[in-house]
């Protein structure tokens, strides 16, 4: 009867674990850089975050593109990114929120 309550807690531990550990968007993005050719609202070197959110509003499959395009540098040889599928996709949903 012991072992429930301990076995419970961690399987919990184990599933919040990772996001314990993940870096947030705003820090992956400073570390990598991005304000180097991004910008929240103006076009630097590169689109800013709110013309992407505009090319990819109301498209399903924009986060899963973005995710693949930040991990293998895309057809456009953006700069690859190195960081886990969690930290990623929060950065990409960072950016498809910005206005």
């Amino acid at each position: 009867m012991r072992k429930l309550p301990i076995t419970i807690a961690a399987v919990a531990v184990c599933a919040f674990a990772g996001n314990a550990f993940a870096d947030s968007a705003d820090d992956i993005m400073a570390k990598n850089k991005c304000s180097g050719c991004h910008t929240a609202t103006t076009t630097k070197k590169a689109p800013s975050f709110a013309d992407v959110a505009k090319k990819y509003q109301g498209n399903a499959g924009a986060e899963a593109k973005l995710v693949d395009m930040l991990k293998t540098g895309g057809p456009d040889d953006h700069k690859k990114i190195a960081a886990s599928d969690a930290e990623l996709k929060a950065v990409v949903q960072k950016v498809l929120a910005t206005k």
